[in-house]
């Protein structure tokens, strides 16, 4: 993903600018996380945590960082949880 950013004007309204504020979420980065999930052609939804997705928000808007940046994470979770999901059918073939 290119990190070249570009300058926009964007109007939004006081009671969001106040949430994101004290959430705190850096707009620009929250904003191009979002577009970037309006724009993509695959998409993955999760149900998570209040806990998790406070998180998520924080780490994603205020580090430049994005679901691209995450991805390799993911797929390596993904592994891990393939693997455990495995091991558990192997112990439980072991026991009939």
């Amino acid at each position: 993903m290119s990190k070249n950013l570009k300058r926009v004007s964007l109007m939004i309204r006081e009671d969001q600018h106040q949430t994101i504020s004290e959430k705190g979420l850096n707009a620009s980065g929250l904003f191009r996380d979002l577009l970037d999930d309006y724009l993509s052609e695959y998409k993955v939804t999760l149900s998570v945590t209040r806990e998790t997705k406070e998180l998520y928000d924080m780490i994603i808007s205020n580090t430049a960082s994005s679901d691209a940046d995450l991805e390799k994470f993911l797929k390596e979770s993904l592994k891990k949880l393939l693997k455990e999901k495995i091991d558990y059918m192997i112990k439980l073939h072991e026991k009939i």
